[in-house]
């Protein structure tokens, strides 16, 4: 399930850090100037791979709810809908508790 949430994330900070034109499109009707396109693919490729990584799994899903929160934030500005967002925040923290035994614990103490 990790890897599955992870693709959208992987597409879309290579579609940023290629400046395709469809991207350069989405970031001026979100009012974001368009020099920020490349940070922010970067900055998201950086929360797919420390997700991915076992070791640093749970700071990439941190990293990640934190992405996501301003992706939240950026459309909810411009009245665009955010269902997929919070799904997709979801499932971040659903593969990692799926994968990571540990998190029953914390999560669910006896």
């Amino acid at each position: 399930m990790s890897i599955l949430v992870s693709l959208p994330f992987a597409f879309s900070a290579a579609m940023k850090l290629l400046v395709r034109p469809e991207v350069v499109q989405g970031t001026k009707e979100l009012g974001l100037p368009e020099s920020l396109i490349r940070p922010l693919g970067v900055l998201e490729l950086f929360c797919v791979i420390v997700y991915l990584v076992p070791k640093t799994s749970t700071l990439g899903a941190i990293l990640f709810t934190g992405y996501v929160g301003g992706a939240i934030l950026t459309h909810l500005r411009v009245g665009q809908p955010v269902y997929l967002h919070i799904l997709l925040g979801i499932l971040i923290w659903l593969g990692l508790y799926l994968r990571r035994p540990q998190l029953h614990d914390v999560l669910w103490p006896a």
